[in-house]
Protein backbone atom coordinates (compact mmCIF):
# COMPACT_ATOMS: atom_id res chain seq x y z
CA UNK A 1 0.00 0.00 0.00
CA UNK A 2 0.76 3.43 -0.92
CA UNK A 3 0.59 5.78 2.36
CA UNK A 4 0.86 8.92 3.06
CA UNK A 5 2.33 9.98 6.29
CA UNK A 6 2.35 13.49 7.57
CA UNK A 7 3.52 15.40 10.42
CA UNK A 8 2.33 18.62 11.60
CA UNK A 9 3.94 20.95 13.54
CA UNK A 10 3.29 24.35 15.18
CA UNK A 11 5.23 25.99 11.42
CA UNK A 12 6.11 22.83 9.92
CA UNK A 13 5.02 19.65 8.08
CA UNK A 14 6.86 16.89 7.08
CA UNK A 15 5.67 14.16 5.14
CA UNK A 16 6.61 11.05 3.19
CA UNK A 17 5.64 8.78 1.03
CA UNK A 18 5.94 4.94 1.74
CA UNK A 19 5.04 2.00 0.62
CA UNK A 20 4.23 -0.78 2.59
CA UNK A 21 5.00 -3.58 0.87
CA UNK A 22 8.74 -3.55 0.61
CA UNK A 23 8.81 -0.51 3.25
CA UNK A 24 10.48 2.18 0.90
CA UNK A 25 10.41 5.53 1.11
CA UNK A 26 9.25 6.86 -2.18
CA UNK A 27 9.41 10.56 -1.40
CA UNK A 28 10.10 13.01 1.50
CA UNK A 29 9.43 16.82 2.05
CA UNK A 30 9.13 19.22 4.48
CA UNK A 31 7.56 22.22 4.55
CA UNK A 32 9.19 25.05 7.00
CA UNK A 33 7.90 28.48 8.22
CA UNK A 34 4.29 28.45 7.72
CA UNK A 35 2.75 31.56 8.58
CA UNK A 36 6.55 33.52 8.05
CA UNK A 37 6.90 35.85 5.39
CA UNK A 38 8.32 33.72 3.47
CA UNK A 39 8.13 29.64 3.43
CA UNK A 40 10.61 26.79 2.46
CA UNK A 41 9.07 23.68 0.35
CA UNK A 42 11.50 20.78 -0.27
CA UNK A 43 10.56 17.53 -1.56
CA UNK A 44 12.24 14.40 -2.92
CA UNK A 45 10.78 11.63 -4.79
CA UNK A 46 12.96 8.25 -4.36
CA UNK A 47 15.84 8.42 -7.78
CA UNK A 48 14.88 12.04 -8.11
CA UNK A 49 16.33 15.49 -7.70
CA UNK A 50 15.32 17.32 -4.83
CA UNK A 51 12.80 20.02 -5.58
CA UNK A 52 13.20 23.43 -3.07
CA UNK A 53 10.89 26.30 -3.40
CA UNK A 54 10.14 29.72 -1.32
CA UNK A 55 6.98 31.03 -1.30
CA UNK A 56 4.00 32.61 0.79
CA UNK A 57 2.10 29.53 3.07
CA UNK A 58 -0.49 31.23 5.41
CA UNK A 59 -1.40 28.25 7.06
CA UNK A 60 -1.33 24.76 7.20
CA UNK A 61 -4.25 23.94 5.03
CA UNK A 62 -2.53 25.88 2.42
CA UNK A 63 0.31 23.97 3.11
CA UNK A 64 -0.79 20.78 2.25
CA UNK A 65 -3.19 22.23 -0.19
CA UNK A 66 0.22 22.75 -1.92
CA UNK A 67 2.06 19.34 -0.70
CA UNK A 68 -0.72 17.47 -2.67
CA UNK A 69 0.28 19.38 -5.61
CA UNK A 70 3.57 18.85 -5.95
CA UNK A 71 3.05 14.98 -5.05
CA UNK A 72 1.83 14.68 -8.56
CA UNK A 73 3.26 17.72 -10.75
CA UNK A 74 6.97 15.74 -9.86
CA UNK A 75 7.69 14.19 -13.02
CA UNK A 76 8.31 10.73 -11.32
CA UNK A 77 7.58 6.87 -11.21
CA UNK A 78 6.30 6.79 -8.12
CA UNK A 79 2.79 8.81 -7.68
CA UNK A 80 0.79 9.95 -10.85
CA UNK A 81 -2.30 10.68 -9.11
CA UNK A 82 -3.18 10.96 -5.21
CA UNK A 83 -6.08 8.09 -6.18
CA UNK A 84 -3.16 5.93 -5.56
CA UNK A 85 -2.96 7.17 -2.33
CA UNK A 86 -4.57 4.33 -0.03
CA UNK A 87 -4.56 6.13 3.55
CA UNK A 88 -2.75 8.92 5.54
CA UNK A 89 -1.24 7.96 8.67
CA UNK A 90 -0.83 11.17 11.36
CA UNK A 91 1.68 11.47 13.93
CA UNK A 92 -0.30 12.73 17.34
CA UNK A 93 1.99 13.71 20.07
CA UNK A 94 -0.83 13.16 22.89
CA UNK A 95 -3.52 10.74 23.18
CA UNK A 96 -4.18 11.28 27.02
CA UNK A 97 -5.51 7.88 28.86
CA UNK A 98 -7.70 7.50 25.68
CA UNK A 99 -5.82 5.56 22.84
CA UNK A 100 -3.47 3.10 23.65
CA UNK A 101 -3.53 1.90 20.32
CA UNK A 102 -3.48 3.96 16.69
CA UNK A 103 -7.28 4.81 15.59
CA UNK A 104 -9.20 5.28 12.88
CA UNK A 105 -9.76 8.97 12.65
CA UNK A 106 -13.32 9.97 12.99
CA UNK A 107 -15.38 13.28 14.42
CA UNK A 108 -15.16 11.68 18.15
CA UNK A 109 -11.42 11.14 17.85
CA UNK A 110 -10.82 14.37 16.19
CA UNK A 111 -12.69 15.59 19.20
CA UNK A 112 -10.45 13.78 21.91
CA UNK A 113 -7.57 14.74 20.59
CA UNK A 114 -8.95 18.52 20.68
CA UNK A 115 -9.88 17.31 24.49
CA UNK A 116 -5.72 17.29 24.81
CA UNK A 117 -5.15 20.51 24.03
CA UNK A 118 -4.35 21.57 27.59
CA UNK A 119 -1.55 18.97 28.23
CA UNK A 120 0.22 18.89 24.89
CA UNK A 121 -0.90 23.31 23.58
CA UNK A 122 2.17 23.45 21.20
CA UNK A 123 1.90 19.91 19.81
CA UNK A 124 -1.67 18.58 19.29
CA UNK A 125 -3.32 21.55 18.05
CA UNK A 126 -1.18 21.46 14.60
CA UNK A 127 -1.78 17.97 14.73
CA UNK A 128 -5.71 17.95 14.37
CA UNK A 129 -5.31 21.41 11.89
CA UNK A 130 -3.27 19.30 9.68
CA UNK A 131 -5.68 15.94 9.98
CA UNK A 132 -8.88 18.00 9.04
CA UNK A 133 -6.59 19.95 6.01
CA UNK A 134 -5.75 16.26 5.07
CA UNK A 135 -8.78 14.99 4.76
CA UNK A 136 -10.18 18.16 2.97
CA UNK A 137 -7.72 17.15 0.16
CA UNK A 138 -8.00 13.06 0.52
CA UNK A 139 -11.76 12.65 1.45
CA UNK A 140 -12.03 9.37 0.26
CA UNK A 141 -9.13 7.42 2.06
CA UNK A 142 -9.09 6.27 5.74
CA UNK A 143 -7.09 8.91 8.00
CA UNK A 144 -5.70 6.85 10.97
CA UNK A 145 -4.08 8.65 14.09
CA UNK A 146 -0.72 7.28 15.59
CA UNK A 147 0.09 8.38 18.77
CA UNK A 148 3.58 9.27 20.49
CA UNK A 149 1.98 8.24 24.02
CA UNK A 150 0.11 4.95 23.02
CA UNK A 151 3.67 2.71 23.57
CA UNK A 152 4.17 3.88 26.91
CA UNK A 153 0.19 3.12 28.69
CA UNK A 154 1.98 -0.08 29.69
CA UNK A 155 3.57 1.73 32.33
CA UNK A 156 2.90 0.68 36.08
CA UNK A 157 1.07 2.71 38.29
CA UNK A 158 3.66 3.01 40.77
CA UNK A 159 5.67 4.56 37.79
CA UNK A 160 3.27 6.77 36.47
CA UNK A 161 1.61 8.53 39.09
CA UNK A 162 3.19 11.91 40.99
CA UNK A 163 3.41 12.67 44.26
CA UNK A 164 0.43 15.21 44.42
CA UNK A 165 -3.10 14.71 45.58
CA UNK A 166 -4.26 11.62 43.87
CA UNK A 167 -7.75 13.82 43.45
CA UNK A 168 -5.97 15.49 40.84
CA UNK A 169 -4.94 12.65 38.75
CA UNK A 170 -8.75 11.34 39.12
CA UNK A 171 -9.81 14.45 38.03
CA UNK A 172 -7.84 15.89 35.46
CA UNK A 173 -5.39 13.21 34.80
CA UNK A 174 -1.99 14.52 35.79
CA UNK A 175 0.50 11.47 35.50
CA UNK A 176 3.21 10.35 33.59
CA UNK A 177 2.21 9.92 29.53
CA UNK A 178 5.83 9.68 27.68
CA UNK A 179 6.42 10.63 24.46
CA UNK A 180 8.66 9.54 21.40
CA UNK A 181 6.58 6.07 21.27
CA UNK A 182 7.10 5.21 18.00
CA UNK A 183 10.95 5.77 18.28
CA UNK A 184 10.95 3.95 21.41
CA UNK A 185 8.72 0.99 19.97
CA UNK A 186 10.46 0.84 16.41
CA UNK A 187 14.24 0.82 17.76
CA UNK A 188 12.90 -1.76 20.11
CA UNK A 189 11.87 -4.27 17.83
CA UNK A 190 14.43 -3.52 15.51
CA UNK A 191 17.31 -4.59 18.15
CA UNK A 192 14.81 -7.96 18.96
CA UNK A 193 14.91 -8.32 14.73
CA UNK A 194 18.55 -8.35 14.31
CA UNK A 195 19.75 -10.05 17.43
CA UNK A 196 17.21 -12.67 17.43
CA UNK A 197 16.69 -12.13 21.43
CA UNK A 198 12.89 -12.95 22.37
CA UNK A 199 10.96 -10.25 24.20
CA UNK A 200 9.93 -12.23 27.37
CA UNK A 201 12.95 -11.92 30.04
CA UNK A 202 14.42 -8.67 27.89
CA UNK A 203 15.57 -5.52 30.08
CA UNK A 204 16.70 -2.91 27.31
CA UNK A 205 17.04 0.98 27.46
CA UNK A 206 16.17 3.17 24.77
CA UNK A 207 17.79 6.56 23.99
CA UNK A 208 15.96 9.01 21.75
CA UNK A 209 18.44 11.81 21.57
CA UNK A 210 17.84 14.60 19.13
CA UNK A 211 16.20 18.34 19.56
CA UNK A 212 13.89 16.60 22.08
CA UNK A 213 15.11 13.59 23.94
CA UNK A 214 13.72 10.75 26.17
CA UNK A 215 14.86 7.43 27.84
CA UNK A 216 12.49 4.44 28.03
CA UNK A 217 13.43 1.01 30.35
CA UNK A 218 11.35 -1.27 28.23
CA UNK A 219 11.15 -4.61 30.01
CA UNK A 220 9.80 -8.00 28.18
CA UNK A 221 9.11 -5.52 24.85
CA UNK A 222 6.86 -3.51 26.89
CA UNK A 223 7.51 0.31 28.14
CA UNK A 224 8.00 0.44 32.04
CA UNK A 225 9.17 3.89 32.75
CA UNK A 226 10.34 7.07 30.73
CA UNK A 227 11.60 10.10 31.35
CA UNK A 228 9.15 12.40 29.56
CA UNK A 229 6.11 12.90 32.13
CA UNK A 230 2.86 14.49 31.83
CA UNK A 231 4.57 16.99 28.96
CA UNK A 232 7.07 16.57 26.97
CA UNK A 233 9.05 19.32 29.20
CA UNK A 234 10.14 16.60 31.54
CA UNK A 235 12.81 13.93 31.70
CA UNK A 236 16.19 14.92 29.93
CA UNK A 237 18.07 18.08 28.73
CA UNK A 238 16.75 18.97 25.30
CA UNK A 239 17.98 21.43 22.81
CA UNK A 240 15.74 24.30 23.74
CA UNK A 241 14.16 22.42 26.76
CA UNK A 242 14.98 22.32 30.42
CA UNK A 243 14.13 18.72 31.39
CA UNK A 244 13.90 18.03 35.36
CA UNK A 245 13.78 21.01 37.68
CA UNK A 246 13.24 22.01 41.24
CA UNK A 247 9.13 23.39 41.11
CA UNK A 248 10.03 26.15 43.22
CA UNK A 249 12.72 27.23 41.35
CA UNK A 250 9.20 28.47 39.00
CA UNK A 251 7.58 30.43 42.12
CA UNK A 252 11.24 32.12 42.66
CA UNK A 253 11.54 33.50 39.28
CA UNK A 254 8.11 34.53 38.92
CA UNK A 255 8.60 37.10 42.27
CA UNK A 256 12.37 37.88 40.85
CA UNK A 257 11.62 38.75 37.24
CA UNK A 258 8.37 39.27 37.55
CA UNK A 259 7.33 37.05 34.71
CA UNK A 260 3.74 36.06 33.71
CA UNK A 261 2.91 32.46 33.51
CA UNK A 262 3.32 32.13 29.28
CA UNK A 263 6.64 33.92 30.12
CA UNK A 264 7.67 31.37 32.23
CA UNK A 265 6.32 28.41 29.60
CA UNK A 266 8.06 29.84 27.10
CA UNK A 267 11.16 30.10 29.22
CA UNK A 268 11.61 26.28 29.91
CA UNK A 269 10.23 25.42 26.54
CA UNK A 270 12.07 27.56 24.17
CA UNK A 271 14.72 29.42 25.88
CA UNK A 272 16.46 26.56 28.10
CA UNK A 273 18.10 23.69 27.55
CA UNK A 274 21.34 23.42 25.27
CA UNK A 275 20.54 26.75 24.08
CA UNK A 276 20.08 28.23 27.98
CA UNK A 277 23.28 26.53 29.27
CA UNK A 278 25.64 27.61 26.45
CA UNK A 279 24.09 31.15 25.44
CA UNK A 280 25.03 30.10 21.88
CA UNK A 281 22.88 26.93 20.50
CA UNK A 282 20.74 24.16 20.68
CA UNK A 283 22.28 21.92 18.14
CA UNK A 284 24.48 19.66 19.38
CA UNK A 285 27.00 20.01 16.38
CA UNK A 286 27.47 23.51 16.85
CA UNK A 287 28.12 22.50 20.83
CA UNK A 288 30.32 20.32 19.81
CA UNK A 289 32.88 22.72 17.21
CA UNK A 290 33.08 25.17 20.09
CA UNK A 291 33.44 22.89 22.76
CA UNK A 292 36.70 21.51 20.53
CA UNK A 293 37.92 25.45 19.95
CA UNK A 294 37.44 25.66 23.86
CA UNK A 295 34.19 27.22 24.85
CA UNK A 296 33.63 26.78 28.36
CA UNK A 297 30.20 27.67 28.37
CA UNK A 298 29.58 25.01 25.46
CA UNK A 299 31.50 22.37 27.39
CA UNK A 300 29.48 22.39 30.71
CA UNK A 301 26.29 22.50 28.63
CA UNK A 302 27.68 19.36 26.83
CA UNK A 303 28.79 17.78 30.33
CA UNK A 304 25.30 18.82 31.77
CA UNK A 305 23.62 17.17 28.82
CA UNK A 306 25.63 13.68 28.80
CA UNK A 307 25.44 13.79 32.85
CA UNK A 308 21.38 13.80 32.48
CA UNK A 309 21.03 10.56 30.05
CA UNK A 310 23.87 9.00 31.89
CA UNK A 311 21.92 9.22 35.62
CA UNK A 312 18.42 8.34 33.51
CA UNK A 313 20.21 5.17 32.45
CA UNK A 314 21.78 4.03 35.71
CA UNK A 315 18.42 4.48 37.27
CA UNK A 316 16.22 2.34 34.63
CA UNK A 317 18.92 -0.15 35.21
CA UNK A 318 17.81 -0.15 38.77
CA UNK A 319 14.28 -0.08 37.83
CA UNK A 320 14.88 -2.75 35.56
CA UNK A 321 16.74 -4.58 38.23
CA UNK A 322 19.77 -5.15 35.60
CA UNK A 323 20.14 -4.66 31.33
CA UNK A 324 21.19 -6.07 28.56
CA UNK A 325 21.41 -3.93 26.11
CA UNK A 326 21.57 0.23 25.50
CA UNK A 327 20.14 2.00 22.08
CA UNK A 328 20.67 5.11 20.84
CA UNK A 329 18.88 6.36 18.51
CA UNK A 330 17.80 10.19 16.96
CA UNK A 331 19.49 12.58 15.49
CA UNK A 332 22.66 12.76 18.23
CA UNK A 333 21.86 9.33 19.18
CA UNK A 334 22.74 7.85 16.04
CA UNK A 335 25.34 10.83 15.16
CA UNK A 336 27.32 12.16 17.89
CA UNK A 337 29.95 9.41 18.57
CA UNK A 338 31.35 11.93 21.58
CA UNK A 339 28.15 12.79 23.01
CA UNK A 340 27.84 8.40 23.01
CA UNK A 341 31.36 7.97 24.34
CA UNK A 342 30.62 10.38 27.22
CA UNK A 343 27.52 9.05 28.42
CA UNK A 344 29.16 5.62 28.36
CA UNK A 345 31.83 6.50 29.98
CA UNK A 346 32.03 5.84 34.30
CA UNK A 347 29.62 2.80 33.60
CA UNK A 348 31.97 0.68 35.23
CA UNK A 349 29.03 -0.73 37.34
CA UNK A 350 27.20 -2.34 34.61
CA UNK A 351 30.29 -3.49 32.70
CA UNK A 352 30.04 -1.54 29.55
CA UNK A 353 33.09 -1.60 27.49
CA UNK A 354 32.51 0.48 24.56
CA UNK A 355 34.59 0.03 21.10
CA UNK A 356 36.31 3.41 20.48
CA UNK A 357 36.63 2.12 16.63
CA UNK A 358 32.77 1.19 16.42
CA UNK A 359 31.98 3.89 18.11
CA UNK A 360 33.15 6.35 15.49
CA UNK A 361 31.46 4.52 12.53
CA UNK A 362 28.81 5.84 11.19
CA UNK A 363 25.62 4.29 8.93
CA UNK A 364 23.23 1.73 9.50
CA UNK A 365 23.10 -0.39 12.62
CA UNK A 366 25.87 -0.85 14.83
CA UNK A 367 27.01 -2.47 17.67
CA UNK A 368 29.63 -0.40 19.49
CA UNK A 369 30.87 -2.38 22.47
CA UNK A 370 33.61 -5.08 22.88
CA UNK A 371 33.08 -8.55 23.34
CA UNK A 372 33.63 -8.79 26.70
CA UNK A 373 31.14 -6.12 27.57
CA UNK A 374 28.93 -7.50 29.92
CA UNK A 375 26.15 -4.90 28.81
CA UNK A 376 25.66 -4.53 25.02
CA UNK A 377 25.44 -0.74 23.38
CA UNK A 378 23.37 -0.76 20.05
CA UNK A 379 23.00 2.73 17.60
CA UNK A 380 19.79 1.78 15.48
CA UNK A 381 18.82 4.67 13.10
CA UNK A 382 14.55 5.45 13.93
CA UNK A 383 12.16 5.31 11.61
CA UNK A 384 8.91 6.62 13.04
CA UNK A 385 7.31 7.33 9.61
CA UNK A 386 7.61 3.51 9.03
CA UNK A 387 5.33 2.74 11.82
CA UNK A 388 3.02 5.00 11.47
CA UNK A 389 2.68 3.74 7.93
CA UNK A 390 2.18 0.10 8.97
CA UNK A 391 -0.37 1.10 11.59
CA UNK A 392 -2.21 2.98 9.07
CA UNK A 393 -1.75 -0.04 6.37
CA UNK A 394 -3.28 -2.09 8.77
CA UNK A 395 -6.37 -0.55 10.78
CA UNK A 396 -7.08 1.27 6.56
CA UNK A 397 -6.99 -2.53 5.50
CA UNK A 398 -9.29 -3.13 8.81
CA UNK A 399 -11.84 -1.08 8.20
CA UNK A 400 -12.37 -1.44 4.10
CA UNK A 401 -13.24 -5.31 5.78
CA UNK A 402 -15.58 -3.84 8.02
CA UNK A 403 -19.44 -4.03 6.44
CA UNK A 404 -20.64 -0.75 7.80
CA UNK A 405 -17.46 0.88 6.72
Amino acid sequence: MKILVINCGSSSIKYQLINTESQECLCKGLVERIGAVTSIIKQEFKGEKPFKKTMVIENHASALKTVMELLVEADNDHLQSLDEIEAVGHRVVHGGETFKDSVLIDEDVEEAIQQAFDIAPLHNPPNLDGIRAAKKHLPNVPHVAVFDTAFHHSIPKHAFLYGIPNRLYRRYKIRKYGFHGTSHYYVSRKYFKETQRKKEGSKIITCHLGNGCSVTAIKDGQSYDTSMGFSPLEGLVMGTRSGDIDPSILFYLIEKEELSLANVHALLNKHSGLLGLSGYAADMRDLLEEAENGDRRCTEAIDVFCYRVRKYIGSYIAALNGVDAVIFTGGIGENAAPIREKIMENMDFAGVKLDLNKNKDRGGSTLITTEESDTEVHVIPTNEELVIAIDAAKIATASKQTPWA
